[in-house]
């Protein structure tokens, strides 16, 4: 398929309707998997009554809108205007930018990830024994509520150091869970209604800003205080300037933090909770996956020299977030009229973007509904952007880095101690927040590993 921008044949984007907006609320990604086959990667706009934004999800059409005329479809509305209210102003109109740029190329840079792996290594075994101690007496645990504890430790320590205590932590993995889950689902289907008009979930959502605000300024202001000579991510920032010498104030710095931890933490915890159940549905694909591990790690401390050789666990991790596209949505503002492949697109439009239906287009991947890591083989060559699980082009996701160092880690840790065995009953289902996350708990025991 090739992409024009030219004026050959054009016309307008047909529009599909994706039923009441009751029924829409209730169960969005049962809609948009019903809608995305029915476009079947064309170009379509959506029926939402006062609101119709494009549907685009071919890889052609998205390398079109992230990479080569990015400067035309803007992160704003829809998802930005409430995310903006808990990370701040995104890159796009963010005066501040340039300054969190250059410390975003530092800290994710091959020397600083090396000097920061041994403190999240270290973290994560922590992080891990105390899981072991609570599971201990084996019953079950709430995969998602421990993850989250796990992967907010890890993370917190490399943005903050050692400037929060884990009481800290475990309150702000409460909040920003709480943040992340309270209001997005009617805001981001409802993006017209101004924020002056209340929804549901927003009066939880704004006491969760306040409370991240109450535990991260209050650790920036400490910071510059006493001189900000660290080498975490808030010392880092406080010491920066752009190229004219300038610096950031201490909501920038709270800013970037926080839009850092979401962007670190919300897709790794959501990944590492739904893979028991990938797990448990595929025998075969988990007794290769411990078989690595054992190989790998041993007996060893899992560290940051053995993430190379977990080949396997990789390949799965890639495939998790294929079948569940964790960042199932991302909203872009159209700029400008433009012509996408003889679709006429409209300035002051909403063009949505969804990894989950493009990792369902069978043109790019055979039995999409078939769970198979070795999609991601090495000689397995498919569109840049026909995988989407951090986005694409400039504005990829800076937890893309992150994800594919603290994942195989807590897995490698976790797998070298404990063998989890699935609780659940009922199939494992995501529901729709900002990304998706479990709609019920999953509960997982851990026995332990007989050496």
């Amino acid at each position: 398929m090739s992409v024009d921008a030219g004026p050959r044949s054009v016309h307008d984007a047909p529009v599909l309707s994706l039923g009441h907006l009751p029924a829409l609320l209730r169960d969005p990604l049962k809609a948009f998997a019903a809608i995305g086959r029915e476009a079947g990667g064309r170009i379509a706009r959506v029926n939402l009554g006062p609101f119709r934004p494009y549907l685009i999800t071919h890889p052609e059409h998205l390398q079109y809108v992230l990479r080569d005329h990015v400067a035309n479809y803007r992160r704003e509305g829809m998802m930005w205007k409430p995310l903006s209210r808990l990370t701040g102003e995104g890159s796009d109109v963010d005066p501040s930018w340039p300054v969190k740029r250059k410390v975003f190329q530092t800290l994710l840079s091959g020397p600083s990830i090396a000097a920061f792996s041994d403190e999240m290594t270290a973290t994560i075994a922590e992080a891990v024994d105390d899981l072991g101690a609570r599971a201990e007496h084996g019953g079950p645990v709430d995969a998602f509520a421990e993850m989250t504890r796990v992967v907010y430790r890890t993370i917190i320590r490399v943005l903050v150091g050692d400037r929060i205590s884990l009481s800290e932590i475990d309150e702000l993995g409460r909040v920003m869970v709480t943040a992340t889950t309270s209001s997005f689902r009617s805001r981001m289907l409802m993006p017209f209604m101004p924020l002056s008009i209340p929804l549901p979930g927003d009066r939880a959502f704004n006491r969760c800003v306040q409370a991240v605000d109450d535990l991260i300024l209050p650790i920036v202001r400490e910071a510059r205080r006493t001189g900000a000579d660290g080498q975490d991510v808030v010392s880092m920032m406080i010491r920066a300037r752009d190229g004219e010498g300038r610096g950031v104030d201490d909501q920038a710095v709270r800013d970037g933090i926080v839009g850092l931890f979401v962007a670190s933490t919300d897709t790794t915890v959501s990944a590492l909770s739904f893979i028991w159940a990938a797990l448990d549905a595929h025998p075969e694909i988990r007794a290769r996956l411990y078989d690595e591990i054992d190989t790998v790690v041993g007996t060893d401390t899992p560290g940051f020299d053995h993430v190379p050789d977990l080949v396997y666990t990789k390949k799965l991790l890639h495939e998790v977030l294929r079948w569940y596209s964790v960042a199932w949505i991302t909203p872009r503002t159209v700029r400008a009229d433009d012509v996408i492949d003889g679709v006429r697109i409209r300035a002051g439009s909403t063009v949505i973007i969804s990894p989950f239906l493009t990792h369902r287009l069978p043109e790019f991947w055979p039995e999409p509904e078939v769970f198979d890591p070795e999609r991601f083989a090495p000689d397995v060559s498919r569109h840049r952007f026909a995988y989407m699980a951090f986005g694409g082009g400039p504005n990829q996701c800076a937890g893309r880095v992150f994800f594919f160092l603290e994942a195989p880690l807590i897995l490698a840790t976790l797998l070298s101690r404990f063998r989890p065995v699935l609780q659940n009953t009922a199939p494992v289902e995501p529901r729709v927040d900002i990304t998706l996350k479990p709609r019920e708990p999953i509960r997982i025991r851990l026995v332990p590993v007989k050496r």
